[in-house]
Parts: C-alpha cells; structure tokens; sequence
C-alpha cells in the first residue's frame, strides 16, 4: 500500500509542477550526424567556458573538500562547475535506488511512464541543486565571506550554474546532441588532467616542472635523470605514465572481449547476425555511482567532522571518521580512511593496509552497483530476451518466445557482471593507489567512454540501413 501510495503522490507532484520545469523540447525531426555533433560540441565549449570563469566574489579554500571528487564530478575549484555533474549524479542515484526497492514503481516499457520518472528525476535534481549549493557554499566559501549579500550571490551562482549543465546534459540526450552531457564532460575532464601531466611547464615542489616530457627534457638538459622514473608528492613521473598506458591497453583489450550469440533475422529472410554480450557489460555506470556516492559520504563526513569532532577528541566519531585539522581534506583514522585512496606508491608503502583496503572497498561497492544496474538498467537477461524478441530476431535452435531465450542468457549475464564488474573494481582501486595519470577512475570512464562514442558512431551507420536492428545493437 505505501509503495503505490509513494508512486501515486509522485505522478500527482509531477502532474501539477511539470508545466513549470523548464524544459529542452526534443527535435520534431532526427538531426543529421553532423547537425548533432555540432551541438555536442557547442555544449563542451559552453562547459570548458563555465570551468575557466571564476565565482565572483569567491576567496579560494585553502583546501579543496572535493579533491577527491573532481573527476567523477568534472568540476573545477573556485569556478561556476565547483559542483560539477555532482547534483545531477546524486539525483540519479536517488531515484534509481527508490525505483529498485520499488518504493517507487514505473513501468520503463510505457513512454508515460518514464517521462514522468524522468521529470521526477529532474524535480529532485533541482532539490538536490539547492541543498548541495547552499551546503557547499556555506560551508567552504562562508567563513571567508564577511557580507551576507555576497555569500547569498555565490550560492546563486553555484544554483544557475548547476542547472546550465543539467540542461546542457538534457540538450544532449534529447537528441540534439551525441550521447550522454555527463560522458563527455567527464571524458573532457580527465582528458584536460591527462594532457596537464604529460605537457604542464609550471613548476613543481621538486625544483622540475609538472609536465614529465618537460621534466624528462629538463632532466637530460642538467645530466640528473635520478629522479625521473619515480617523483615524489604523486608528481607525474615516467613509472605513471607506464602504469597509465598500460591501463588504458588492459581496458581497450577487455573492452574487446565478447561472447557471441548468433541471431537471425525473422523479417529479413538470409539475415544473420550476431549478438554479443562483453566482458565490461555493466559499461562505467557501476563506477560512476559507487564513486559518486563514496564521494557523497566523504564530503558529508569532511561536514560533520568540522561541526562535531574537528579536534579528533569523540570516540564515537572517530570510529568514522578523522581528519587532519592542519588539513581537512586529508583522512586520518576511521572508516572514511579506508574508503578514499591513498594516491601515488609512496603514500601506499606508508600504510599497505589502507591501499588493500581501498581495493577491496572498489570491487565490493563496484559489483553491487554492477548487480543494481544490470536490473535497474534493462539490461538483466529478462529484458535483453524481450529486446531480442521485440527487434524480430531469434536465436537459431531456440524457440521464439521469452523462457528459452532468457535461459540461454542467464548462462552468461550473471557471470559477465560479476567478473566484469570485479575487473573494474581492481582496476580503478589498483590505478588510484599507484596514482595513474588522471586518477585510476578517470581513466576507466574516459576510455569506456570513448569506445561507447566509438560504438554509437558505428549504430548510426547501421540505423541507416536496418533501424530496429541499430536500436537493438543500442542498449548494448
């Protein structure tokens, strides 16, 4: 009774506040490749601006609360994306948690009913907007602020900003753009990280610059190369740049790793096909949620810390939680250290314990998020027999109906989201604690990423020729 009661007050919130929520009509006819390509790039440049335009009247923390967090957010401190993706995550994660304890129940296969999950998604997002400006403005910004008026236009500025981006990511998935707003924010934020690794000329702490070829090259100028293998305060160094690309190597070989099931077409006579199921089948969704919750819980954490426990003097509280009060943003004791890497070899030679324990936390939060997603996501071998039937294909020796091809799929959908999910989990645990070029999770976004846009550029091809087939070949 209170499930329906709970799904039933949402249709009747979203039914009275929808005329009133801004909104990105979709385009009356499908953009031409270009057409949308144009438009996801105008939303990029919008984004790189937005990230290089300082908050007015803003006073730079000394640390930054959301170090941690900036790549899977892709924000930058001190500018109008401080928040980032974060609002439009967190809302996500919310609603998709409520919709799979069926506290709330809407029928995916029913247009009306996933616009109105949609608007609820985007009602709470603008919920969340507020309540993560105000606390984040209050909390980093206000003690440096001495005028009420100015710490009121900061929040503001953190509100209108996060809901440019929310729209920007809604342009996109309308179908103006190509794909998804937060993938390609993301992906050019740890791009913009990579390529300041590899090529910054500002100076560092070690007396070198930041960039390792400009480092390499001033190395060899002054005949001391001791120090360019491994740097130390997770300076960009030659070991780094191995560890990335060879990362990057493992994900593009696992990204190519598939099972095959052949299909054939039911209304095409002579078709046949295959359908493959790979390896990385839960995609970097699994990643990007565990991240952003863990990131969401130690932000929250860094809050109570400093209004209850900034002196590390609560027992209760130190079981949780304890930062350093010379540094805040750094974790010292509790749960919480265990749960943010310790990034760069030398910090994790210092405590191995903690570096285990972060691997281990990725891959068990990461297989539950990939268990989650698979049924949350329409991508459980249930709804993948369905997309099978719906797109008139069969599996030769099957019949055509859903129990036999379900069965057939639930040979391999468990299996592939287990071990998939386990191998992004040790890979993005492994890559943060021995500091890969930006950060362990960004690299796996960014290349699973770019493989997607890979593969959405092949579907648009195939679209043209056989459309039920290219939208098939879309939920993979």
């Amino acid at each position: 009774m209170a499930e329906g009661s709970a799904t039933a007050i949402v249709r009747k919130m979203v039914g009275k506040a929808e005329p009133y929520i801004p909104q990105i009509p979709k385009p009356k006819k499908k953009q031409t490749l270009q057409r949308r390509l144009m438009w996801t790039g105008l939303a990029l440049l919008i984004y790189m601006i937005m990230g290089q335009t300082p908050l007015f009247g803003a006073t730079t923390p000394e640390f930054d609360f959301l170090a941690f967090a900036r790549v899977i957010f892709a924000s930058q401190q001190g500018t109008l994306v401080e928040l980032g993706i974060g609002p439009i995550v967190t809302a996500g994660l919310l609603m998709q948690l409520l919709r799979g304890s069926e506290i709330l129940k809407f029928d995916f296969k029913k247009p009306d009913e996933r616009g109105i999950f949609q608007t609820a998604t985007k009602m709470v997002t603008y919920v969340v907007i507020v309540a993560e400006a105000s606390v984040y403005g209050i909390a980093v910004y206000g003690p440096g602020i001495t005028e009420p008026s100015v710490l009121y236009v900061l929040i503001g500025q953190l509100m209108a900003a996060s809901i440019i981006i929310m729209l920007l990511d809604e342009l996109i998935q309308k179908g103006w753009g190509l794909g998804s707003g937060i993938s390609i924010f993301i992906m050019a934020g740890v791009t913009q990280q990579i390529l300041w690794s590899l090529f910054s000329p500002l100076p560092a702490g070690d007396g070198g610059t930041i960039g390792i070829f400009p480092y390499i090259a001033q190395s060899i100028f002054s005949g001391d190369l001791s120090n360019i293998f491994f740097r130390p305060n997770q300076l960009p160094s030659i070991f780094g740049l191995l560890l990335t690309a060879g990362v990057i190597l493992i994900l593009v070989f696992t990204q190519g790793m598939k099972i095959e099931i052949p299909i054939v077409s039911t209304k095409y006579r002579g078709f046949a096909a295959v359908y493959p199921i790979k390896l990385m089948y839960v995609s970097n969704i699994p990643v990007i949620l565990a991240s952003a919750l863990t990131a969401n819980v130690i932000f929250m954490g860094q809050m109570l810390w400093a209004n209850l426990n900034p002196r590390n003097n609560n027992e209760f509280m130190n079981i949780l939680l304890q930062f350093d009060p010379t540094s805040p943003s750094t974790p010292i004791g509790g749960l919480v250290y265990y749960i943010t890497p310790p990034r760069g070899l030398d910090v994790a030679v210092l405590d191995p314990m903690r570096a285990v324990g972060y691997v281990i936390f990725m891959i068990i939060i990461v297989v539950i998020f990939g268990k989650l997603w698979v049924e949350l996501g329409g991508l459980s071998s249930k709804s993948a027999a369905k997309n099978l039937l719906d797109a008139d294909v069969q599996v030769p020796g099957f019949r055509r109906s859903n129990q036999p091809i379900e069965a057939l799929l639930n040979r391999y959908i468990p299996s592939v989201t287990l071990i998939g999910s386990m191998i992004l989990g040790l890979l993005a645990g492994v890559s943060d604690v021995l500091g890969v070029f930006g950060t362990g999770i960004g690299v796996l976004l960014m290349v699973d990423i770019l493989i997607n846009y890979y593969n959405q550029l092949v579907r648009e091809q195939v679209e043209i020729v056989m459309p039920r087939l290219g939208a098939l070949l879309g939920r993979k």
